[in-house]
């Protein structure tokens, strides 16, 4: 049922192909073209190689019409279906059948050496797709019949994983400001400068102190301001400003610091 649901494929095509009738056989020794009347074909036609499941066909059919001659069923290759002569590479030997069970021996001959040889590799591969089909069935059988194999846990059945000795720093013996200086991402200032301060480049002058407050009034409500006389000397005015400063005698009621 298996083989005749299956679906038939074509595997190789050869236009021509001459059929001959051939001799019994008077011997084990095989058969020989040169026995045939290889100038005098019986029949004329094509030939096309189909397969079904396992069983390969080989067809004779009319070149117009596509009417099938003869038909010759392979189940083994090499075998008693096909067999090659022993005198040529472009003659075989068919084995044909009718389907009620009578068959009968018939000669077949290539006119082109390629198409023999495209003849016989087509049964070769099929069998050999044959034969690695049945060997991946017998693996797909026997990993089913044995034994499988249980990777799940039991119950109550626990597992241990050593993941290596793992140290922790202790983070208080560092002491705070180690802590801190780590955690802000700054370096502790060199020896000598206090936490805060600028640390000058080397060879750049030292800023001058700030200036201190002066205690002089800016302002003498008790007497008028006296109009200044301009002067021709740009600096003028601050020498007046600083001489009059230091001249001033000191009013009452202000203080002198």
């Amino acid at each position: 049922m298996a083989e005749d649901s299956a679906y038939e494929s074509i595997v190789c095509l050869k236009p021509e192909v001459h059929v001959y009738r051939i001799p019994p056989r008077a011997s084990n020794r095989g058969y020989r073209a040169a026995d045939w009347k290889l100038d005098e074909p019986a029949w004329s036609g094509r030939m096309k190689i189909t397969s079904k499941g396992k069983v390969a066909f080989i067809k004779l059919e009319d070149k117009s019409t596509g009417e099938l001659f003869a038909q010759a069923p392979v189940e083994q290759y090499p075998g008693c279906a096909v067999e090659a002569v022993t005198d040529s590479s472009r003659y075989f030997v068919l084995r044909i059948e009718d389907g009620n069970g009578r068959h009968a021996f018939i000669g077949v001959g290539f006119a082109d050496r390629g198409d023999s040889f495209d003849f016989n590799v087509a049964l070769q591969d099929h069998f050999k797709w044959v034969k690695q089909e049945g060997e991946l069935a017998k693996q797909a059988a026997t990993l089913n019949t044995g034994p499988k194999l249980d990777l799940g846990f039991k119950e109550g059945q626990t597992i241990k994983i050593n993941i290596g000795n793992i140290k922790k720093k202790d983070a208080s013996s560092q002491g705070p400001s180690k802590s801190r200086m780590a955690g802000s991402g700054l370096l502790p200032p060199p020896p000598g400068v206090k936490a805060g301060g600028i640390l000058n480049p080397p060879g750049a002058p030292h800023p001058a102190p700030l200036a201190q407050p002066s205690t002089v009034p800016l302002v003498n409500f008790g007497e008028p301001l006296a109009p200044t006389q301009p002067s021709q000397d740009l600096w003028g005015d601050f020498t007046a400003a600083g001489s009059s400063s230091s001249q001033d005698s000191v009013k009452p009621g202000w203080v002198q610091f």
